[in-house]
């Protein structure tokens, strides 16, 4: 190669310059990329987002149904996460479980109508993915046995359910609990083109000061292999997770397999692996190794619920972020992020949700970390309503163009 003169050199260097100036704009011109999941939750126990009551006739109930579906396609999301098994019940007639009290106000009474075939065929009339919410373990939302209906399963296995905190679970350290609630949610995979199955955040329920979750029985009958109640109690929930993975395989394999966990593994204080966070750690307090689950690749996607502002002191969402998208990078599995759609505007809630832009800036920041597929919000209520802004903000930002979800 020739030698280059000091002017050629010069010259040479402007327009590299130039060039990575150009790139550089072009970088920031880019359009969001067409394929990415924008979702929202739509929540159906305590009657949350739908139905808005219960007691609604069924044309209603499919009529609130079909406006949700409606404004999810209205703002260019793309998914809809239903929840389909709030409280060891069904939206769907099932063998196992019965109808849904959210339903009609009385626990296995028929609606007359099959609403997850509804939203299934509705949501994808919309061109909206329609991913089945179940939650595996809790049973009710109060403390009493008596009040569920007497065919109930819990009613007739009371063994396998521990009240807790003033509501009632199933004890997933027991072998055979495990086994119905894989059967029960399978059966929906079964019967219905399913896009994808969605666990939340719920497995072992949270921790509430002064109360005990009284597994002692089935820790020493099962437990044996274990040095810790702990270990003992992480083993029974990646068993659900796993086992749940292979199953739906089995059944469906073009269905997807996802979960909503709470948004902290653990804190980096407890284990240097761990994020910058001083929060709620799921691996030690529900026992759920949520980074194991991405690293083995036992899930399709993970879509943590990083329900914190950006700059919040014990969680900060420019933290958890980068956090995150580490943990995905080199897995099989997807990354997206749960967004609090229902903060934005709370008077109850810190001053960065007092700006209508908050939700917009989480998305800005996750572009610059590739690993981050898409964001779903909760919840469909705000989604539809959306008093304060915070969504529209977020449509106008960065959903000017349709997107396809990710496969």
């Amino acid at each position: 190669m020739g030698r280059l003169s000091r002017r050629a050199f010069a010259l040479a260097a402007l327009s590299t310059l130039a060039m990575a100036g150009d790139a550089g704009a072009a970088s920031a011109r880019r359009p969001r990329a067409t394929t990415e999941m924008r979702g929202m939750w739509l929540a159906t126990v305590t009657n949350r987002d739908w139905p808005s009551r219960t007691g609604l006739t069924a044309a209603q109930q499919r009529a609130e149904l079909f406006a949700h579906l409606d404004a999810a396609a209205r703002r260019r999301l793309n998914t809809v996460i239903l929840q389909v098994r709030p409280t060891a019940d069904a939206l769907w007639p099932s063998p196992y479980e019965p109808w849904s009290q959210y339903l009609t106000g009385t626990q296995g009474r028929d609606p007359g109508w099959d609403p997850l075939g509804t939203a299934i065929a509705e949501a994808h009339a919309r061109g909206l993915q329609l991913h089945a919410w179940f939650n595996p373990l809790r049973v009710a939302v109060h403390p009493d046995p008596s009040r569920l209906i007497a065919s109930h399963p819990a009613r007739r296995h009371p063994d396998w359910v521990v009240p807790y905190g003033g509501k009632l679970y199933y004890n997933p350290g027991l072998p055979e609990v495990r086994t119905f609630v894989l059967d029960a949610m399978l059966d929906a995979v079964a019967k219905y083109p399913i896009d994808a199955v969605h666990f939340d955040d719920y497995f072992y329920p949270y921790p509430i000061a002064g109360h005990a979750f009284d597994d002692d029985e089935a820790y020493d009958t099962h437990g044996g292999a274990f040095s810790n109640r702990a270990d003992w109690r992480r083993d029974n929930i990646n068993r659900l997770v796993r086992d749940m993975a292979a199953r739906i395989k089995q059944i469906r394999p073009g269905t997807r397999f996802g979960i909503s966990p709470f948004g902290v593994w653990r804190n980096a204080s407890t284990d240097p692996r761990g994020s910058d966070t001083r929060a709620l750690q799921s691996y030690d307090e529900i026992y759920a190794d949520t980074r194991r689950w991405v690293r083995e690749n036992w899930i399709d996607y993970i879509c943590p619920q990083l329900y914190w502002h950006i700059g919040n002191s014990a969680a900060d969402y420019a933290k958890l972020v980068p956090w995150w998208a580490d943990v995905a990078r080199g897995s099989a599995t997807q990354l997206y992020v749960g967004e609090a759609l229902y903060r934005a505007g709370d008077p109850a809630q810190a001053a960065a949700w007092q700006d209508p832009a908050e939700l917009s800036r989480h998305l800005t920041y996750a572009r610059d970390h590739p690993e981050v597929r898409g964001h779903v919000y909760f919840a469909a209520r705000e989604v539809a309503a959306d008093d304060f802004g915070a969504m529209a903000r977020v449509v106008a930002d960065h959903y000017q163009q349709s997107a396809t979800p990710p496969r």
